[in-house]
């Protein structure tokens, strides 16, 4: 019985598929676009490879070098088995073949197909993620982009300010989040310059603060932010100032929105997170409260056979990886893994430590054995997914006394 393998070499116009029998060889080969038509296409070309009503199209494996894309969610829809091949995987690849490593879409997708062909137990298909882990994962990773912009724009605004206007960086440097506050974020759009913050009167202050969402001692802070601002302090010229005003004014709306959309995709992620099958089982972790289970139940998803203790562990890059060769022996951490479950799973061993007498202890006796901070994090780290792995595949929630058994 024949076996046939497909290759995809995706692009924004036309994506060129490429079919190869056991030998190599390509027996079938379309361009197509990332439409209904073109995804019926695909299909039918598998299809006619079977001259066998016992077999059919979802027999033979597709690999592509992305895992997004309508053209990726489509075939996923009908079944189809999707591989995903990392694109620097491709190019040596493509080095083994030809010194010259020429390129073309048709070549490329041939060569796709014949990775299958040669190395496919080497390389998984897509995992069977339901369509409310896939939901989190896109929510999730947007709210974690959101935060990384909004720190960005804080950024950008206290380095304004640095400029210029040093008694709005004095006036909130000792509260949380400092000039992301929503009362300070709220003056430098009225008073974006200090001259105009010095002629704010206690009242205006007051009534700014308090409507940005104050609600405690505002007059205490009015009066506080009122001397602050009346200090003496360097100054641009007028012309400047005022320019720079104008500068601060736009970079803080730009912060506003990136506050606004940080707080609405929180909001989300948490909802859909909530309503997830697996949701008690990650709450049930210390220090693992909805964010931090929402970003790992995105990039860990829901598949149960996805999967084993040591293949999570690696994954999240919180397994030690082994050097050896010939008498060198070199046991380092890793540093390809996803990058996303690797910093959210050191954030949730930081936030366990005060949460669980047993985290705390196994931390501090990594700590004596002399593994630095990093290290000691990881490693309870990749002892907390191992308690993950069991619990969600048994449905059952964490027991302090089965993770950490006291010595």
């Amino acid at each position: 019985m024949p076996r046939f393998w497909c290759g995809i070499d995706w692009s924004e116009a036309l994506n060129d598929v490429a079919v190869v029998d056991e030998h190599g060889q390509m027996v079938a080969h379309t361009r197509v676009e990332a439409t209904e038509e073109g995804v019926k296409e695909i299909l039918a070309l598998l299809r006619g490879l079977r001259s066998s009503h016992r077999h059919s199209r979802m027999q033979v494996p597709v690999a592509i070098e992305t895992p997004h894309g309508l053209l990726v969610a489509a075939l996923r829809a009908k079944g189809q088995p999707i591989v995903v091949i990392n694109p620097s995987a491709v190019a040596r690849y493509r080095g083994r073949i030809s010194p010259a490593r020429k390129k073309s879409d048709r070549t490329d997708a041939v060569l796709l197909a014949n990775i299958l062909r040669t190395d496919g137990s080497l390389h998984r298909a897509m995992p069977r993620t339901s369509d409310q882990a896939a939901a989190i994962a896109v929510l999730a990773r947007a709210q974690h982009r959101a935060v990384h912009t909004r720190r960005y724009q804080a950024n950008l605004v206290r380095s304004l300010l640095r400029e210029y206007y040093p008694a709005a960086l004095l006036a909130w440097k000792d509260l949380p989040d400092g000039i992301v506050r929503a009362e300070a974020r709220a003056l430098l759009a009225l008073a974006p310059s200090p001259g105009q913050a010095a002629a704010l009167s206690k009242r205006k202050i007051a009534e700014t603060i308090s409507g940005a969402g104050r609600s405690r001692l505002v007059d205490d802070h009015a009066e506080r932010l009122r001397s602050v601002f009346q200090q003496h302090y360097l100054r641009q010229p007028p012309l400047m100032e005022a320019a720079m005003g104008e500068q601060i004014r736009t970079a803080v709306g730009l912060l506003d929105q990136a506050c606004t959309a940080v707080e609405q995709l929180t909001e989300a992620t948490t909802s859909v997170f909530q309503a997830h099958p697996q949701a008690p089982v990650y709450a049930s972790f210390p220090g693992c409260g909805p964010l931090i289970g929402a970003r790992l139940l995105a990039e860990i998803g829901d598949d149960p056979d996805r999967f084993t203790v040591r293949g999570l562990r690696a994954y999240a890059g919180a397994a030690p990886l082994t050097w050896e060769s010939s008498s060198s022996r070199v046991v380092t951490h890793r540093r390809i893994a996803n990058s996303n479950l690797k910093a959210v799973g050191h954030i949730w061993a930081f936030a366990s430590l005060t949460r669980s007498a047993g985290c705390r202890a196994h931390y501090d006796r990594r700590r004596e054995q002399g593994d630095r901070y990093a290290a000691a994090l990881r490693n309870l780290y990749g002892r907390l997914l191992s308690s993950l792995h069991f619990c969600l595949k048994n449905a059952a929630p964490y027991r302090e006394e089965v993770a950490f058994p006291q010595r």
